[in-house]
């Protein structure tokens, strides 16, 4: 792989785990709060700042449990793409990721 190339890729990778960390990390708690009650029932606290304080405590205090949460999206990606590399290699198409 071209120095150039290697490069690119990394700063793609890099530009992909921020924004799915982005997508972990406020989008899907805001998602959860909105959505949450209706399917949850309501939580307790004293609405999304408290809901979202609890969260980033959690991840602070180094909760496995809130940083699976957080990374969910970017390790679902990762699987996807593992999944569907294995599938082109088992059918022998040659193909990087």
């Amino acid at each position: 792989m071209a120095q150039g190339t290697l490069k690119q890729t990394a700063l793609k990778e890099t530009a992909l785990l921020f924004g799915l960390l982005f997508l972990g990390f406020v989008i899907m708690p805001i998602a959860i709060y909105w959505i949450g009650p209706s399917v949850l029932g309501d939580f307790g606290g004293y609405g999304y700042s408290d809901f979202f304080g609890g969260l980033s405590a959690r991840i602070r205090g180094g909760d496995l449990v809130a940083w699976f949460f957080v990374l969910s999206p970017y390790l679902v990606w990762q699987i996807l793409r593992m999944t569907l590399f294995a599938i082109k290699a088992s059918s022998g198409e040659k193909r990087a990721y």
